[in-house]
């Protein structure tokens, strides 16, 4: 059967006083220590001995030792209470400086052209900081599971979280490897691509995601077809790189293959824009100084570009 555990309110009320007087053997100088009265000390200590149910204490006029519950007690009572005082100036030193693990969930596609860079830069300027990525392309409730910040596309994140611009507004474009292109043609318009092998992605919650296109400055979207389906960017790019199929993903991913003549744009007078990619968190109220030197860092950095 479960059973329900609880510290009573006030459960280590005097066990400060308690340890004290049992160090020095004497009141007056457990008082001295804390900043108390002799009498405050007293009455702390016999609080808890009423709270723990037994004298804990010999006095005498000329001296003070422990009963046997008292060595029981102090058995216990110190290597735990000392745990607590540690655990107290961790989280204190967490909340003062940039110090502890920081942890961040994007998708995969971010990690070599954005958070890369920005990772290596923070590291060197914050060596007390250890950085964990978590690359997957599902939504993360960061609360819930323990993450710091995320990095999205803006149109992704919910409106309740705070934001930081991490690039500009892109397209997403449709692109096809040369060798694809030559073998089934160029689409020219939206309609065209049901004639095309089109690699989808399938979204977190199971849906296939259709094609979002912009035609005649009207947001349209187009259910496609074809021999691949992924949950990330970075495959399906390559599969296009392979000749594949046709793929539609962030401009920022592609740029490098399309500079290198391995992909090629179709389609590009219906690319939709996107507000871009934003790292997000939940509340400024509840920021550590491990979140708030990141952020500061990618602003930072976006402001030297």
């Amino acid at each position: 059967m479960k059973q329900n555990f609880t510290v009573r309110q006030g459960a280590l009320d005097g066990v400060e006083a308690f340890l004290s007087v049992a160090q020095h053997r004497s009141f007056r100088k457990a008082a001295a220590e804390l900043g108390v009265t002799p009498s405050a000390m007293s009455q702390a200590v016999r609080s808890l001995e009423a709270r723990v149910g037994a004298t804990l204490f010999i006095r005498t006029t000329r001296s003070v030792g422990l009963t046997e519950a008292g060595e029981r007690f102090l058995a216990r009572a110190k290597p735990a209470f000392e745990e607590l005082v540690a655990a107290g100036e961790l989280a204190r030193e967490l909340g003062q400086r940039p110090t502890g693990r920081l942890r961040l969930s994007v998708p995969p596609a971010v990690v070599p052209i954005l958070l890369q860079p920005l990772i290596a830069s923070f590291c060197r300027a914050y060596p007390e900081v250890e950085v964990e990525v978590s690359a997957r392309e599902e939504l993360v409730d960061l609360a819930t599971e323990g993450f710091d910040a995320g990095i999205r596309l803006g149109q992704f994140i919910a409106a309740d979280m705070v934001t930081v611009r991490l690039t500009p507004p892109f397209s997403l474009i449709v692109v096809g490897s040369p060798a694809y292109l030559t073998d089934r043609g160029r689409p020219e318009r939206p309609d065209d691509l049901r004639g095309h092998a089109c690699l989808r992605l399938r979204r977190s919650n199971g849906a296939l995601a259709p094609w979002p296109l912009s035609s005649n400055g009207r947001a349209v979207e187009i259910a496609v077809s074809g021999p691949l389906i992924a949950s990330d960017f970075l495959t399906v790019l390559g599969a296009a790189v392979d000749g594949v199929g046709l793929a539609q993903v962030p401009e920022p991913i592609a740029a490098d293959l399309l500079a290198q003549g391995k992909l090629e744009r179709v389609l590009e007078p219906f690319a939709p824009k996107v507000p871009g990619v934003f790292l997000y968190y939940p509340d400024r109220k509840q920021t550590m100084p491990k979140l708030r030197a990141f952020i500061d860092h990618v602003k930072s950095e976006r402001a030297r570009r």
